[in-house]
């Protein structure tokens, strides 16, 4: 049996074992455990925000507080935190790690650039919404920060050439990373949600493209030209972030399109002798959606059995999906653009060695879930739900919009959020089961502020300051938070 699937099922027990217990009476346990509870994440925010303690850490920390706050024996806690961590690394470590090997080959190689390249041809009028396009492109294999760094200097060229607002440019790409971040598998966030929730992924990546689209349009082009009135810089400010600045004599127009020239190319590695090809670079970024959105459809319209089905299932694996489309950029990416066998090696090595922290962020988040879980908060939460009729769904977006508040981690709020509202999703089925995932991915990208390095991010490479920052970048946030969740609750509706 799969590893994902012995936890899920492990895990069903206490599951069913809460929702059972959700009409019960409260009682002095229920009040003990919600108090853990709120203790516990106000344990992880102070530790966090004022500690400066790593999340992995905070999360630990707080996981054994609430444990034995909860009741449960002092021989048993770290057994159910390790079980915890154990159920989502056991599945989720291994595809952000493939995830992140993806997006190393796509931008050593100068794929990313041949997409960038390619789609910026054309009219100037179209540019707004080709950054977004870009931006999801590229953000499908790459986490924000990566992308972010990556997609900057591009950015701010095309800024230069169309002698337009940062802005209205910036704030497409901007929204198209962010929500394939927050709501697109192999992104850390939706893939811890989806293994605390036991929800499919090819499932919720099929809705997630679903909710993203009109997402994307919304918070990204046609707030972009909203901001850039609010906030009309030029690629000035932007231009000095990314390159250093400074000091040359030369004219600013010069020296940015200079610079930014410089900065963009600088993103293929000087091993690849070329460039792969715009066609081969869509394929290979895009095989891994394919191969899952393969299943999730071999799920509802092939019969069970059948040796089609089989293959489907298979291939289309999460797993399976980005392996291949790992060795497949191998080639496209790497021996067909110039690298050595022992190169692609260490590029390997290489990009594995950034997501250590967040692989154990993930983790001890879905250690902190086990404990709540094993503790009974989440049959707390459940006669708390029950009492006042707000539904899973809501419930899921609201949690996790005050630990993104609090905590500025869109993966510390998600899986967080996840686990506390497991034990209500044990009867949802695989649809209610994706949308409930997307809904806590909204909450968890509500209003960044000064608490989120994205936030300082994206003020640094803009060249902006933090009032101009917050009409920006935090608003746009903001807007992918309330559209997305509000479009979850239309194919809540729909599939009810």
């Amino acid at each position: 049996m799969h590893t994902l699937d012995r936890w899920v099922n492990a895990a069903g027990g206490i599951v069913r074992h809460a929702e059972e217990s959700a009409t019960d009476p409260w009682n002095g346990h229920d009040t003990l455990v919600i108090i853990a509870t709120i203790i516990g994440i106000a344990l992880v925010v102070v530790l966090i925000v004022w500690a400066k303690f790593h999340a992995f850490l905070a999360l630990t920390i707080a996981s054994l507080f609430v444990g034995l706050v909860s009741g449960i024996s002092v021989e048993k806690v770290t057994g159910s935190y390790e079980t915890g961590v154990g159920g989502v690394l056991g599945y989720v470590g291994v595809l952000i790690a493939l995830g992140a090997i993806l997006g190393k080959l796509l931008a050593d190689s100068g794929g990313a650039d041949q997409v960038v390249d390619t789609l910026l041809r054309g009219r100037p009028a179209t540019l707004p919404w080709k950054m977004a396009l870009i931006a999801g492109i590229i953000g499908i294999p790459m986490f924000f920060e990566i992308g972010l760094v990556l997609l900057i200097p591009v950015v701010m060229l095309a800024v230069s050439r169309s002698n337009s607002k940062a802005m209205r440019l910036g704030i497409p790409a901007l929204a198209g990373l962010s929500v394939l971040h927050g709501f697109i598998p192999p992104h850390p966030g939706p893939l811890a949600a989806i293994g605390v929730l036991g929800a499919n992924v090819g499932t919720t990546l099929a809705f997630g493209l679903i909710v993203a689209i009109p997402t994307v349009i919304i918070a990204g082009p046609l707030f972009g030209q909203l901001a850039a009135r609010m906030v009309p810089v030029g690629a000035g400010g932007a231009a000095i972030a990314v390159t250093g600045g400074g000091g040359s004599g030369k004219e600013p127009e010069k020296v940015e399109a200079e610079n930014l020239s410089t900065t963009t190319t600088l993103a293929q590695d000087p091993g690849a002798t070329r460039r792969p090809s715009f066609t081969w670079t869509l394929v290979t970024i895009l095989s891994p959606v394919v191969l899952m959105l393969a299943k999730a459809a071999a799920d509802l319209w092939v019969p069970d059995g059948s040796v089609l089905r089989q293959v489907l299932d298979f291939i289309g694996d999460p797993v399976t999906a980005l392996l291949i489309a790992v060795l497949l950029a191998m080639v496209t990416f790497g021996t067909a653009v110039g690298f050595s066998l022992p190169a692609l090696g260490k590029k390997v090595g290489e990009s594995l060695l950034p997501i250590v922290g967040v692989v154990f962020i993930v983790g001890a988040g879905g250690g902190f879930k086990q404990v709540l879980v094993d503790g009974g908060a989440g049959t707390a939460i459940a006669k708390i739900a029950v009492a006042t009729s707000l539904s899973v769904v809501l419930l899921g977006w609201i949690i996790a919009v005050l630990i993104r508040l609090a905590t500025g981690s869109a993966t510390v709020a998600t899986v967080t959020a996840a686990g506390i509202i497991a034990p209500l999703a044990a009867d949802l089925g695989p649809a209610h089961l994706a949308l409930l995932v997307l809904a806590v991915g909204a909450g968890s990208l509500f209003f960044s502020h000064v608490n989120d390095a994205g936030f300082w991010l994206v003020k640094e490479y803009f060249g902006l300051t933090v009032g101009q920052t917050i009409k920006t970048w935090s608003i746009m946030e903001t807007l992918i938070s309330v559209v997305g969740f509000l479009m979850v609750l239309l194919l809540w509706a729909f599939t009810g």
